[in-house]
């Protein structure tokens, strides 16, 4: 039975690599509004189709000692971190949800995190595609558990979780344009509390928000400092909400346990 598990978890840490190697595509083509199925996979210097043995998850980028094989340009070293890292999750999205429905949703919105928080931090945008897919799927998520449980709830909980979180980041960012005369924080970042507030609730949203707010915070102070950054440099604001979207996904009860009491 251990052997059959451990097989089990291996072919999910593969399944979430390839799925990684798709969001890597979508991370460089997105954000430069092209096409995410076509062309296939090429070099962006040379051009050249990346044959499907050069297009291995981890594997190839080893082999080929993180350069392309025909002008020896050099691969980031961002790809087999974002595909090892979505293995990663896939596998703790399994040992957390097991392998049925709720697996395929709660790793949809894992891999969007993974997919937005690296855009972001390159482009300094969330695309909309990605945060409008994200809501849509959320709230078929509450329409399926609300059928499963025979109620209403995790629909209007998903519905208010959208509204508060996207609501709530909205009024601080129109509140400190209106103020201080510059943008505090992108639509971006509203339309994904939206998208994290479909799948969590309205406590999941507001958790979201202070929990993102305060690590961002932290380590958004700490890289000025490190880089002798002016406090006026632009940080991302996604990655934190991902990250605190993400952690309340996996621990939320937990928190819950420890706010309510029980």
């Amino acid at each position: 039975m251990e052997i059959y598990e451990t097989v089990k978890i291996l072919a999910i840490f593969i399944l979430g690599i390839s799925v990684g190697s798709f969001l890597n595509v979508v991370i460089y083509r997105m954000p430069r509004d092209m096409s995410v199925v076509y062309p296939p996979s090429t070099c962006p210097n040379c051009k050249n189709r990346i044959k499907w043995y050069d297009n291995i998850p981890i594997i190839s980028y080893l082999l080929l000692k993180g350069k392309c094989r025909f002008c020896e340009t050099k691969i980031g070293l961002k790809y087999p971190i974002v595909e090892f890292l979505t293995g990663v999750m896939a596998v703790a999205t399994y040992l957390k949800f097991g392998f049925d429905l709720e697996f395929l949703f709660y790793f949809y919105f894992v891999c969007s995190m993974i997919a937005l928080s690296f855009i972001d931090l390159e482009f300094k945008i969330i695309p909309d595609q990605i945060n409008f897919a994200g809501l849509f799927v959320g709230l078929i998520f509450a329409v399926v558990k609300a059928i499963k449980s025979t109620s209403f709830e995790p629909v209007i909980d998903s519905v208010i979780g959208s509204l508060v979180g996207a609501g709530f980041l909205f009024g601080v960012a129109y509140l400190y344009l209106k103020y201080r005369g510059i943008e505090g924080l992108g639509m971006g970042d509203v339309k994904l509390l939206a998208f994290i507030g479909a799948y969590t609730g309205w406590f999941g949203a507001l958790f979201t928000i202070f929990f993102g707010s305060l690590v961002g915070a932290i380590l958004g102070v700490a890289f000025i400092k490190l880089s002798k950054k002016d406090f006026h440099y632009e940080i991302p604001f996604g990655p934190f909400l991902a990250l605190a979207g993400t952690l309340y996904i996996f621990f939320g009860e937990f928190v819950k346990q420890i706010y309510f009491g029980g």
